[in-house]
């Protein structure tokens, strides 16, 4: 349903985070609200709005109501680069530094323009708490957006709650979260450091999370048959209201043509010739998404630990870990698995929607980040988990305890993602061991995999009209509507 803009016509703004995981959802959201007739204004920076601002210009001239207002980044005054603006582009603890401290500037104009807009409602990053006042002001609700899966929103919250392993002997001893319909143990090692003890970001994440509890409701890209204990959860025992809106990736690129044809064609075509001659379900797809640095050690570990399963995968290598290559061992091991045919090596950028797309493909292994999981389950792919950083031990517990879609490598330690070959290297015996579990023809591979796709087909469902996540943008929707016409009655009745 096309809309065109009016007077009456609800008007969301969103502000996202200049962070990949946190802004691709979001974008794909304000897309899903504007495409069921909502007038929206996505608030960002030139740089941040450079990375989608295509999709957004197709759309409006689609005939939706979308738009965004850009604001300046004072990379100047916080002594960045020009165009550095997001923190995938930071490259040491310092520049995330001054990054935060440009997004902290950008309070006073961004609650001006508000002003402005005089919106109907705020959708706002879980990492913009200030923003609970700034709806206040309007006398307009706040709408959180929490980037992750319901577990790990779950499981912060009652860890920061009863502070369950405060006092162990050590570390790695373990500790039982509270609070939740499933046992789930985990150590202080693999909790992000604003938990493992007070630190300068506690406050920080206080007030985030404590936001969440002044704001209208939360928003989550999720879906309800993923994630239905959690979901009641979050809204009998923590009172929260919530929607589940997503696979929102899968929802707006459901009917993109041209959601494959990206990138380089030719490479594209070789890749795929590769893909046609193996069988089906029998490729591994290995990314650890666009975050993630990997040590020299790690690389060559996972390079033998791959070519020790003897099964097929397509490893997706990052410039940043090509850096740490310093002796050329990848791409001796590239021309190896040319002569094998048992591997490819994608190098820094890859067609990911056409690979999860091809029958070949069978299997994934991922750093456990909240949009990767749901691009693998939107295809019902099992999964080895292998976390790293923020919630993503959270994440791992939730694909292969609960759901049971997964097996875990055996990540132990919970690291900034800038912390280059800080992590505790995973040896190549349990990378084979994890794939073998996989992708081989045992029984517990046969139960994840019909798991995974039940999941896969519940995704799909949940999209289509009438389904959970359908319905409950919907609904939502429908209730901003009814709140902007009792804000307007009630003014005129105050005139």
């Amino acid at each position: 349903m096309k809309s065109q803009q009016s007077h009456n016509q609800l008007h969301v703004i969103f502000l996202p985070f200049p962070f990949p995981g946190h802004m691709n959802p979001m974008i794909d959201t304000a897309r899903l609200f504007s495409k069921h007739g909502v007038n929206v204004t996505i608030i960002t920076t030139h740089a941040n709005a450079s990375t989608f601002q295509k999709t957004i210009d197709t759309d409006f001239n689609s005939g939706y109501s979308i738009k965004t207002h850009l604001i300046q980044f004072p990379s100047v005054q916080v002594g960045l680069p020009h165009g550095v603006e997001n923190f995938k582009d930071a490259t040491s603890l310092e520049m995330v530094g001054k990054i935060k401290h440009g997004m902290s500037m950008l309070q006073d104009p961004t609650e001006i323009l508000l002003q402005d807009l005089q919106p109907d409602c705020l959708v706002t990053d879980m990492m913009l708490p200030w923003t609970v006042e700034a709806a206040a002001k309007l006398g307009v609700p706040r709408i959180y957006y929490y980037v992750s899966s319901y577990f790990s929103n779950c499981a912060t919250h009652f860890i920061m709650k009863y502070r369950p392993h405060h006092n162990l002997v050590s570390d790695t001893h373990k500790f039982t979260i509270p609070g939740l319909p499933h046992t789930i143990e985990m150590a202080p090692l693999q909790l992000s450091d604003f938990l493992k003890e007070k630190n300068a970001t506690t406050a920080y994440f206080e007030s985030i999370f404590g936001s969440e509890k002044r704001s209208y409701a939360t928003l989550y890209n999720s879906f309800h048959e993923l994630e239905s204990d959690y979901e009641k959860l979050s809204q009998t025992t923590m009172g929260i209201k919530s929607w589940s809106v997503g696979p929102v990736s899968a929802w707006i690129n459901k009917d993109d043509d041209e959601k494959g044809k990206r990138g380089d064609i030719e490479k594209e075509g070789e890749l795929l010739n590769w893909l046609n001659t193996k069988t089906s379900e029998s490729v591994l797809y290995v990314s650890f998404g666009s975050l993630t640095r990997l040590s020299y050690e790690q690389i060559v570990e996972i390079a033998d630990g791959l070519e020790k399963s003897s099964h097929n995968f397509i490893w997706v290598v990052r410039e940043k870990d090509k850096h740490e290559d310093e002796e050329g061992f990848l791409q001796g091991f590239e021309k190896k698995m040319k002569e094998s045919k048992k591997g490819y090596i994608i190098w820094n950028w890859a067609p990911q929607l056409l690979i999860l797309g091809h029958p070949s493909t069978g299997g994934v292994l991922t750093h456990c980040g909240w949009n990767s999981i749901l691009e693998s389950l939107s295809v019902g792919f099992p999964m080895i988990a292998w976390p790293m950083s923020a919630e993503q031990f959270y994440n791992e517990k939730l694909i292969v305890e609960v759901l049971k879609i997964g097996v875990s490598v055996g990540s132990k330690a919970n690291e900034l993602w800038l912390n280059i070959g800080e992590y505790e290297v995973v040896r190549r015996e349990e990378i084979a061991e994890a794939v073998e579990i996989l992708m081989g023809s045992g029984e517990e591979s046969k139960e994840m995999r019909m798991r995974a796709r039940k999941l896969g087909d519940a995704a799909k469902r949940s999209i289509e009209e009438g389904g959970h996540s359908y319905n409950n943008l919907l609904q939502l929707i429908d209730e901003l509507k009814s709140l902007k016409i009792a804000r307007e009655l009630e003014k005129k009745k105050i005139r």
